[in-house]
């Protein structure tokens, strides 16, 4: 069983968030996993990654990851963005979108388990951030936004029980 084996808070710059945008009709089999085949099947990150400054690259821990943007309001779809964050001054490249964010504080969750244990933990990690003190923000139109991070090489480097560790972040005040 999945476990949360660290819990922190991040401060991150203004960033622009640069990906494409699916919804719950794009599932296959429940998940994304095919939309994320797709991305590495069509380099879609390396288009991504070289719009990353030095300068960026040194604002905070794992700004290079790889991202599963999630947004969620009630009685509005569900939106489950592929892409990076990037900074604020970037040209969008065609084909894709972006959502921009301000300064903000994450709530970060290290998810530690099997790959087919981790996903899905997004309800657990924010009951976790609460207890500890921190409140969930919502963006001006009352959605909340959180993600997926893919931070190596924790989730790319099994540990010697073949466990990796998914980051699982929320926004909060």
């Amino acid at each position: 069983m999945a476990e949360i084996v660290k819990v922190y808070k991040q401060v991150v710059p203004p960033s622009r968030f640069i990906g494409i945008k699916y919804f719950n009709k794009d599932r296959v089999n429940g998940n994304f996993g095919s939309k994320w085949e797709d991305w590495f099947k069509n380099q879609r990150f390396e288009k991504l990654e070289v719009l990353l400054s030095d300068e960026f690259k040194k604002t905070y821990d794992d700004v290079e990851a790889y991202i599963g943007l999630m947004r969620y309001k009630e009685d509005e779809e569900f939106e489950y963005w592929i892409g990076m964050f990037l900074p604020l001054d970037v040209s969008v490249p065609e084909g894709f979108e972006y959502v921009d964010f301000p300064a903000s504080n994450l709530g970060v969750c290290y998810v530690k388990g099997f790959e087919y244990e981790i996903y899905c933990q997004e309800e657990e990690c924010a009951k976790i951030l609460m207890e500890q003190g921190y409140e969930i923000v919502r963006d001006e139109k009352g959605s909340i936004w959180f993600f997926e991070r893919y931070g190596c090489p924790r989730f790319t480097t099994p540990d010697n029980e073949g466990k990796i560790i998914l980051d699982i972040c929320h926004f909060i005040k």
